[in-house]
């Protein structure tokens, strides 16, 4: 048994056990979650459409471009679990504002910049802080919601928010850039961090656990080692080759150094990563589901993105209102998916159908053409992977942090973070190498000399379409593999500790079925 601890009438679940009352701002709560997770999720896209601008501004040149997006996501990736685990040991309400302080604080410097070693000293410091702020939010929406219902419908918000988060930071980032400047895509995030961290402030309750266990040193050390080299491996695989020595030598450290986290976190005797959350097959789909749709999601976005500006003008403003059918759809579908169908299909049928919406959805933009509509062809695709992602990511964060015990809902959470994260990392950089390799044989099969520019549309378009049909390889994938292992019926419910002094490792309520 640990020791007792009293639950907090402002702190949702207390820890370890919960509070026997729903907390009556949680609603409040779940607003403030929400703003913190858009701030985290747009920011890896609405840099991309500020780049140009950026680059002019501190001249730096196409090779060093990709650092503003990839400083940003070496940092979150790498770290998200000792982000996890430190909510766990030291408070969700302390790492969140944390979390929010310097995450705002990055964002005002990276605005302010006036150099380029400093826009990226910026990114990677706001990724680092992202990756304490998005597990400890997640972390927060477990442990508050404990009502069957009212978790489902938290996690359906949750998840419109993680799902549309990119395609919003589209829309943000050209609106910015076009009206005001590249630097309100950073300077933005300190109005959202405001409203996020009074809300905190004011509505969460202290949470401080009865025994402090100690961070697992060598744990962190091993994966962040790890998860660093992997994600700078694909990186560099998008600016140089798969060929290259950096690229395998960094991919192959990294899986050594995450085999030697696997092995260690077997016998530590406070793992950083319980090998009891991700052997459960179930949780083990959900964190796979995320993997496989930030993969395919961002091949959709990033192409997509490519394809209505440079082939066929748009500026960036109307490319970003371009995604917004997709931004509504998963916000409907995510409620429709978690709220509704969840309790009587569980997750499996739900996120193999998201995976095939996905696939379908890549799988038509390999029609486009040079002057292709955007009603007859791309606005089907971007309603198909709306769906598609409302039908995965509320359910996999739901089933990807249920029945996990208390004390661990922040390495949990962490862990559905890693999954999309290290996703959209790996597919975007080997789908952009694809594409950059598709294009250079085509005009090495069809041109003799130096391509025209009508050649050079047609090698795009070649691209494109190698690019997509690998994207809907990548969801098709995801749906066999997730289909799998997720086991078939709804989630089990169980009870939530009835009194604050409940054993640490009760579980939370939804554990998988099994």
């Amino acid at each position: 048994m640990s020791a007792p601890s009293t639950p907090d009438s402002r702190g949702g679940a207390g820890w370890p056990g919960a509070a026997t009352q729903p907390d009556p701002r949680r609603w409040w709560i779940l607003a403030v979650i929400a703003i913190a997770q858009l701030m985290i999720v747009l920011d890896a896209t609405i840099m991309n459409i500020a780049l140009p601008s950026a680059q002019r501004a501190l001249h730096f040149s196409l090779a060093d471009r990709q650092w503003v997006v990839t400083a940003y996501a070496l940092a979150f990736g790498s770290l998200l679990l000792l982000g996890g685990k430190l909510a766990d040991v030291v408070g969700r309400k302390v790492m969140f504002l944390t979390g929010m302080t310097g995450f705002a604080a990055a964002s005002a410097v990276g605005g302010a910049a006036v150099s380029f070693p400093m826009l990226i000293s910026a990114r990677a410091v706001q990724g680092g802080f992202a990756a304490v702020l998005a597990p400890t939010a997640l972390s927060l929406l477990a442990t508050t919601f404990t009502d069957p219902d009212e978790r489902r419908q938290s996690f359906a918000v949750y998840g419109a928010v993680a799902g549309s988060g990119g395609a919003v930071g589209l829309v943000l980032g050209g609106i910015l850039t076009e009206y005001l400047s590249w630097r309100w895509c950073l300077y933005v995030n300190v109005l959202f961090a405001a409203v996020a961290g009074i809300g905190a402030a004011v509505l969460l309750g202290r949470d401080v656990p009865g025994r402090r266990p100690r961070v697992d040193v060598l744990g962190a050390a091993l994966v962040s080692g790890g998860m660093f080299c992997i994600v700078y491996g694909f990186s560099n695989a998008a600016t140089h080759s798969w060929g290259t020595p950096s690229t395998w030598a960094f991919i192959a450290a990294g899986v050594v150094l995450l085999a030697g986290f696997a092995a260690w976190e077997a016998r530590a005797p406070e793992p950083l990563l319980p090998l009891r959350i991700v052997a459960d097959r179930t949780r083990a789909g959900a964190y796979l589901a995320m993997l496989f749709a930030g993969a395919g999601m961002f091949g959709i976005l990033l192409f997509l993105n490519y394809y209505m500006q440079q082939s066929l003008g748009y500026s960036p403003v109307i490319t970003g209102l371009a995604f917004l059918p997709m931004v509504a759809l998963v916000m409907m579908v995510g409620q429709l998916a978690n709220v509704v169908l969840m309790p009587r299909t569980g997750p499996r049928p739900l996120i193999a159908a998201g995976m095939l919406l996905g696939g379908t959805s890549a799988a038509l933009l390999t029609r486009l053409g040079p002057h292709s509509s955007y009603a007859g062809y791309i606005l089907p695709s971007v309603l198909l992977i709306g769906a598609g992602l409302g039908f995965i990511f509320a359910p996999s964060a739901d089933t990807g942090t249920a029945g996990v015990p208390f004390r661990d809902t922040g390495v949990a959470s962490a862990t559905v973070n890693t999954g999309n994260q290290l996703g959209g990392s790996i597919g975007t950089s080997l789908l952009n190498t694809i594409f950059a390799t598709a294009i250079a044989t085509w005009i090495a099969a069809n041109v003799r000399g130096r391509p025209d520019p009508l050649q050079l549309a047609q090698a795009a378009l070649h691209g494109y379409t190698v690019a997509f049909w690998w994207t809907a390889a990548i969801f098709a994938a995801g749906a066999v593999i997730c289909g799998a292992l997720l086991r078939s019926g709804p989630l089990t419910r169980q009870a939530q500790p009835a009194q604050p002094g409940a054993p640490a490792d009760a579980p939370a309520a939804g554990a998988p079925a099994g």
